[in-house]
């Protein structure tokens, strides 16, 4: 069969342009190779172990970000989702909460009853399948009755959701209050900011729940909140940790109301941590608050791992500094 006319014919590649290797910009290089681990190596040393490259250079920058925030005094806020709390992280984030790291912590609705049902019975996380079938799902008397009741008590009182709540579990003295994020913060004098989507939550749907002050008091939070992000322009740190909605947009708004009043927010860290990669953390905590100057970051890992080696670093980091 005779070989094929083609119009085009295949490229003479004789006179190709090259140039030396070493003149070429890579990003990969040996000098940013893990090192092997020793045997009984300080923390500090595993962590300078780690690859100069992707997702362990950003731990490291934002390791050193947090610990420069804390070294200025610029705040340092943590944003959950009630997860962590169930993956049993409590006492990671108290112990931050306790050395002055953590200048002000938001959660969602279902972080409140999470942490109040710890600190009250111990126990928490209810087998949702199993209870939905038989119209049990949610309806546990100690934490509708009691969580409502701080919250209609301290919004009467002017207080916002998270020091409502607070308050309350330290006026009960449940048995494993120490374990409770709201009491800490409470007794530390840390804000502790709730953002509710009212429908979303267990609480909303017993008798007790008042909308009017649960809406009032998640309001209160958010203006709490907004104030504390106005002080992170120039090298303030926010983590959003395992929120996929509720969190990054309340964040995202908190910057745009502090800008339009007038305050300069720029230069500052944002991180996302979560177990997979969603829409609006990667948009409205990494990307879209730092275009005006600053850094974000998205680390992709469990939280029960990944929070532990987060806290770890930080405080390994400040003890080894002066």
């Amino acid at each position: 069969m005779a070989k094929k006319d083609y119009p085009y014919q295949p490229l003479k590649v004789d006179k190709l342009h090259s140039y030396p290797l070493a003149e070429r910009n890579s990003k990969v290089a040996i000098k940013d190779f893990a090192r092997p681990p020793q045997a009984s190596q300080s923390f500090s040393r595993f962590l300078d172990s780690l690859p100069n490259i992707l997702a362990a250079a950003d731990f490291k920058a934002l390791v050193a970000a947090i610990v420069q925030a804390h070294k200025m005094g610029k705040p340092i806020i943590f944003g959950m989702g009630a997860h962590v709390i169930k993956c049993g992280l409590n006492p990671i984030i108290i112990e931050l909460m306790k050395r002055g790291i953590i200048s002000a912590l938001a959660l969602n609705g279902a972080g409140i009853i999470h942490d109040f049902e710890l600190a009250y019975a111990g126990q928490t996380s209810e087998e949702v399948a199993t209870e939905l079938g038989a119209g049990r799902f949610g309806m546990a008397k100690e934490t509708g009755e009691l969580i409502n009741q701080a919250i209609n008590q301290g919004v009467a009182e002017g207080l916002g959701l998270g020091e409502a709540v607070g308050k309350k579990l330290l006026e009960l003295e449940p048995p494993y209050i120490e374990y409770s994020l709201p009491a800490t913060a409470y007794r530390l004098n840390i804000p502790l900011c709730v953002h509710v989507a009212i429908g979303t939550d267990i609480i909303h749907f017993h008798p007790q729940a008042d909308g009017a002050k649960i809406g009032q008091g998640s309001l209160r939070d958010f203006h709490l909140l907004a104030s504390v992000v106005a002080h992170l322009d120039g090298g303030g740190v926010f983590l959003n940790i395992g929120s996929a909605v509720i969190i990054p947009e309340v964040f995202l708004k908190a910057v745009s109301l502090v800008r339009n009043l007038g305050h300069p927010l720029a230069n500052f860290v944002t991180a996302n941590m979560d177990f997979i990669r969603h829409y609006r953390p990667s948009q409205n905590v990494v990307s879209r608050p730092t275009k005006s100057g600053g850094k974000g970051y998205n680390l992709i890992g469990h939280h029960e791992i990944m929070l532990p080696l987060l806290a770890t670093a930080i405080i390994d980091e400040l003890a080894d500094t002066p």
